[in-house]
């Protein structure tokens, strides 16, 4: 196979042909195309023909080497006449012309100023209050139509729901919730012990779960378990263009999709706090009778004693508004999905990390109500 080379001359006033001959590819020795810039600034020249008659091989060395030609004719308003290249040059080169190069990819820019990123920081929040604002009007209304039985409402598929949110949690529920309880036992007997006062732990573990440690551990567990399910299952409607689907048959997706899941979750967080407050007192007695000599009736009389009837129905409450923010930022995120697979996985990170930091929020906020109202 012949060797690279290139030959320019100028057979017309003000034209530049450049013959493109033997083997044109990357492990050959390709010629600088400064060659072909020094002649188009040497002389003016308006045009640049190519001849490639005696081309004999070529892979992307050609293409790269042809591009930069043709840039630089570009950069000096000079025509380039391509007819003379292969004919997969041509498609080859129109086809990187016709996609931009992406300059926002590179990990070298310069970082914005602190005030441009407060800016752009600040100027998401406030799109994303609104679009949350938003989001809570529509369900309310869904709500309104609900108590007025006008709503699209799928009962089949909330039965569904129920046991995903319900009964198929009970597990992990149980583990933490029962690891929690020790947990406490564990740590206020360290202090109580120095005392003799290793009955108390009847009471720290019982008002604990019962009033915050249940509900809320219950909360974060369903954020991260069936939060992050609503978002992935509504994302991956959004990028399947089912929701899209629902709207343009007349249905509310809000009223269909959002509605049954809040109301599941509103409904089963309270069983799940109580069931989860039961199971770290249980937790605490199993520590106490057999690491702290407390005695099974005694710490259950204890217990008892301890509780009321207001601690009960304080965390209860807790968990109905837990449930609530769990659903809502689940569904949320997933509606607000983009359209890609890689858009259903942030929805999914978002919906856990929203509903987490809402949780503990509601959850200082009614801490305060209670006291100032002495619940």
């Amino acid at each position: 196979m012949a060797a690279t080379e290139l030959s320019i001359s100028r057979p017309d006033d003000g034209v530049v042909l450049l013959r493109l001959s033997g083997s044109w590819r990357l492990s050959d020795d390709i010629p600088p195309a400064a060659r072909v810039h020094q002649e188009v600034e040497s002389r003016p020249t308006s045009r640049l023909r190519f001849d490639v008659s005696g081309l004999e091989a070529w892979d992307t060395g050609l293409l790269a080497w042809i591009r930069n030609v043709l840039q630089e004719c570009s950069a000096r308003q000079v025509d380039a006449d391509r007819g003379g290249l292969p004919e997969g040059v041509r498609n080859l080169i129109a086809l990187s012309e016709a996609v931009p190069e992406k300059t926002d990819t590179g990990r070298g820019g310069a970082r914005a100023s602190f005030l441009v990123r407060l800016g752009r920081d600040t100027e998401d929040l406030v799109e994303g209050s609104g679009e949350f604002v938003r989001f809570l009007g529509a369900v309310t209304i869904a709500f309104g139509r609900l108590l007025r039985g006008r709503a699209t409402f799928p009962r089949t598929e909330f039965a569904t729901i129920l046991q995903e949110v319900g009964a198929n949690a009970l597990p992990i529920v149980s583990l933490i919730s029962m690891l929690v309880g020790l947990i406490l036992a564990f740590m206020g007997a360290i202090q109580l012990r120095q005392f003799g006062a290793q009955i108390f732990v009847a009471n720290l573990v019982g008002i604990g779960m019962a009033r915050d440690m249940g509900p809320i551990m219950a909360a974060i567990i369903m954020a991260g378990r069936t939060g992050a399910a609503f978002a992935a299952q509504l994302g991956t409607m959004t990028v399947n263009e089912e929701i899209d689907a629902l709207e343009t048959m007349g249905i509310d997706p809000t009223e269909y999709l959002v509605l049954p899941r809040i109301l599941a979750l509103m409904f089963t967080m309270p069983l799940l706090a109580l069931y989860a407050t039961v199971l770290g007192i249980v937790g605490g007695l199993l520590v106490s009778v057999t690491a702290l000599d407390v005695g099974f009736r005694a710490y259950l009389v204890q217990t008892q004693g301890a509780l009321s009837y207001a601690d009960f129905a304080g965390g209860l409450f807790k968990a109905s508004v837990y449930g609530v923010i769990v659903a809502l930022s689940g569904c949320l995120r997933g509606m607000q999905c983009g359209r890609s697979a890689a858009a259903v996985g942030e929805a999914t990170t978002s919906a856990v990390v929203t509903g987490i930091v809402f949780i503990v929020l509601a959850c200082g906020l009614l801490t305060v109500v209670y006291d100032v109202v002495g619940i």
